[in-house]
């Protein structure tokens, strides 16, 4: 090992475990076998391709040089910035304080470098995609948990209020990122009394120290129900506009746009003017990525532009939708067609399914060519990688491997 590299670098496998596992299926894939990969995070027809959505593309094979070449601003295209904003929040006139990043990880990763001290804790609900726990390390952080409310049952808003005000007694802020609505991994959202009662906490406790609410919106577009995500969004804009947390928004064109491979999304604090909150984005910006790619920006941009195209976009969402809520149906029939819990799906790619020992239950789904990924909390199943033809198949493979 290179005595360059610092001791304390030394120690990673360099692998991503989603991309091992989705890596590992495809390689079974390809020698013959008849292979069930819930593993990828991207929508997958049923023909095992990846979906690209033709609305987005249309407009991608429009753009001109100059619209793809030169330098995007630090702080991204402010047009890019509110139309981004406004596919959340329709009625506002302004992005507040934001900056364009790479996807949404970007976003996730700027909270970390400008609203808390290296050794902080950051706080989100248990299970969290798994990534989190990277970015955390990197930037420097540790993990708190609190517990995302099992199916059914009621936010245990004991356990939140007590786990926030511990960090918040410890280090005197509090940055809480939460993955609602659509939460990866459990397909499911919060319910509104659900998020008043955690809204109505984090009001109370912002009179300890500075909290900042940071939502992690990127399946938004799948939810088996558009209106609820509309009231999710409407009741967080109202907290927002409170003041009294900051609340704050990371946003993705990856899923939304299937444009996984550009790289595009922003941080955005729609209610916020701080002019020093905008400087210290921006310089992390040039200090870590510089600039973002312009020609995703482009896209959306010219998307607002054309009424057409918009409905065109809407029209395929609604069609995945549709797709990933008739797989999410069949998985739950088929799990309770075997005598177990089904599984319960409000939107986005996942749900999970629990496994007392989560990498043994993974491995025995392998030897019978079904994949998924292994969390602390169970199993993490994509949906969007599976047909709903296949659920009886997984469900039965499931049982026999617990």
């Amino acid at each position: 090992m290179l005595p360059h590299l610092l001791p304390s670098r030394r120690d990673f496998s360099g692998d991503d475990l989603i991309f091992t596992l989705n890596a590992a299926a495809q390689r079974r894939a390809a020698a013959g076998a008849s292979v069930i990969n819930a593993t990828v995070g991207a929508l997958l027809d049923d023909a095992g391709k990846l979906v690209v959505l033709d609305s987005v593309m249309q407009q991608w094979r429009q753009l001109t040089p100059m619209e793809v070449a030169p330098y995007a601003p630090i702080a991204g295209d402010p047009a890019f910035l509110l139309a981004l904003t406004q596919r959340h929040w329709p009625s506002l006139t302004s992005h507040g304080i934001g900056v364009a990043t790479p996807g949404g990880s970007g976003a996730l990763a700027l909270t970390l470098r400008n609203l808390l001290e290296r050794g902080n804790a950051l706080v989100t609900a248990a299970p969290y995609w798994g990534p989190y726990a990277t970015i955390a390390a990197e930037g420097g952080v540790r993990i708190a948990t609190v517990p995302y409310p099992a199916p059914g049952e009621a936010l245990d808003v004991g356990a939140w209020e007590q786990a926030m005000r511990d960090v918040l007694d410890e280090q005197g802020r509090l940055l809480l990122w939460l993955n609602d609505p659509c939460h990866n991994p459990t397909g499911r959202s919060l319910t509104r009394a659900d998020r008043e009662t955690l809204l109505s906490v984090l009001r109370d406790i912002a009179s300890q120290g500075p909290v900042t609410l940071l939502l992690d919106l990127a399946y938004l577009d799948y939810a088996r129900d558009p209106q609820a995500v509309t009231e999710a969004l409407e009741d967080y804009a109202a907290f927002g506009a409170e003041g009294s947390v900051l609340v704050g928004a990371s946003l993705s064109l990856s899923k939304a746009f299937t444009l996984y491979g550009s790289r595009a999304g922003a941080l955005v604090f729609p209610w916020a003017t701080d002019k020093a909150l905008h400087a210290a984005l921006v310089t992390s910006c040039r200090g870590t990525w510089s600039n973002c790619a312009r020609a995703p920006m482009s896209v959306l941009t010219r998307l607002t532009k054309d009424a057409d195209a918009q409905a065109a976009l809407a029209a395929e969402h609604a069609h995945w939708r549709t797709v990933l809520t008739e797989r999410a149906e069949a998985l739950d029939a088929a799990l309770r067609a075997e005598g177990l819990p089904g599984a319960a799906w409000d939107g986005g790619f996942f749900v999970t399914l629990a496994a007392a020992d989560p990498q043994k239950v993974t491995e025995r789904l392998q030897e019978r060519d079904v994949f998924v990924v292994p969390i602390p909390e169970g199993l993490r199943v994509g949906i969007c990688g599976m047909r709903a033809a296949d659920a009886a198949r997984f469900a039965a493979a499931y049982k026999a491997s617990l």
